[in-house]
């Protein structure tokens, strides 16, 4: 049997348990049969009955600075040491690692996350001028060091920012528990969001739901910086008892967010986000993980989220900003318990079906057997002789 192929995943930035790194990636990796090894930061836990994957853990710099130069270097001589065939990069600080790891011999990945340059334009924080050279430095700078890596993209429109890049959608993992649960039973007049919490994904907007109906407790299962948290709570004001925040200052993981969908009959999942260029050309991660708990969706009315929505017939699309159409949403769904478990079903299916992390696997192992020149194969447990 021929030597694994050896595969390193590196991230400086994320949680060792980013679902995307850890639980897609490099599991569907690992289960195809390659060697694959995570550089990240704290450690991956014992005791778990799967496989764990290989860890090699990096030091937490609570300054950024330290993180993008030390957190950086460190990374960079554990992954030297490893002689990988494949890098496989998460961060825009580790572009000039890789390119230090890029040689002949081996494969280089970065794996686009996020649009970073309409994310710098838009850190309001910044005056405009500043915004345009760090944006266009960053450009140059990563045109410079990706000549010759490949370009792994989660968001169908970066292929317009990216054209030589290869999509891997950031689409959910079929829970075999959320595919046996059913909404039985009266639905509480609860709206839950998951992931990070932050003012661009609608962190002010959400907080402010319990003024729109008094009787509507919002949930937080994310980790959110508890002087963003603070605020919130001031946005409820005398509502904030209905504000319920799990994960202040702390990571939570994916199979925690898993347990809070199934242990309440929540009336929906929400994305209130407001408009910002990079949000509104993107199809949330979150839709996915709603719809696969069986959950009716409460989003922005932005065109691309729109037409999702209304594709799939999964929940209501609604201005951010219009209090109205936000209280006549949650009010249909409260009164129209039927119309609500249909839009879930329907969501459910549709990811069950299509929008699942199980056809983006596939293309993953393809695609690196491709770049290693391995030979294609249609059933990724015949990778176990890579």
């Amino acid at each position: 049997m021929a030597t694994p192929k050896r595969v390193v995943q590196l991230t400086t930035v994320h949680h060792p348990y980013d679902p995307r790194i850890y639980h897609k990636e490099c599991k569907s990796l690992q289960q195809a049969g390659f060697d694959v090894t995570l550089i990240a930061q704290e450690s991956v836990k014992e005791g778990t009955k799967e496989k764990p994957i290989k860890h090699i853990p990096l030091k937490t710099y609570k300054s950024r600075l330290k993180r993008m130069t030390l957190g950086a270097f460190a990374a960079y001589k554990e992954a030297k040491k490893l002689n990988a065939d494949v890098y496989h990069f998460h961060d825009p600080e580790l572009l000039p690692v890789a390119w230090l790891l890029k040689n002949k011999k081996n494969v280089v990945i970065y794996d686009i996350h996020e649009d970073y340059i309409t994310s710098i334009l838009q850190k309001d924080y910044m005056p405009m001028p500043v915004r345009k050279i760090i944006a266009s430095t960053y450009k140059f700078t990563e045109k410079f060091f990706t000549r010759h890596f490949e370009l792994c993209l989660a968001e169908k429109y970066y292929k317009d920012i990216y054209p030589s890049g290869k999509c891997i959608l950031n689409y959910p993992t079929i829970n075999e528990n959320f595919l046996n649960s059913k909404r039985h039973g009266p639905v509480e007049s609860k709206l839950l969001y998951t992931g990070n919490v932050s003012v661009v994904r609608g962190a002010m907007l959400h907080s402010k739901i319990p003024l729109i109906d008094e009787n509507i407790q919002m949930h937080f299962v994310g980790k959110c910086p508890s002087d963003l948290a603070e605020k919130m709570y001031a946005v409820a004001g005398d509502k904030k008892d209905n504000l319920v925040i799990e994960g202040i200052d702390q990571f939570i993981e994916k199979e925690v967010i898993e347990d809070r969908y199934l242990n309440t009959n929540w009336l929906a999942g929400i994305a209130l986000f407001p408009p910002t260029e990079h949000y509104m050309k993107k199809e949330l991660t979150k839709f996915f993980e709603y719809m696969n708990a069986g959950l009716p969706v409460i989003c922005s009315d932005f065109p691309v989220w729109k037409n999702f929505i209304e594709t799939y017939k999964c929940g209501i699309a609604v201005d951010p900003n219009n209090d109205y159409e936000i209280n006549q949403a949650i009010s249909y769904l409260r009164n129209h318990p039927e119309e609500a478990r249909e839009m879930g079903e329907n969501g459910k299916r549709a990811v069950t079906e299509e929008l699942n992390w199980h056809t983006e696997e596939q293309k993953l192992v393809s695609w690196y057997r491709e770049l290693l020149k391995l030979g294609k194969t249609g059933n990724i447990q015949e990778g176990m002789g890579v």
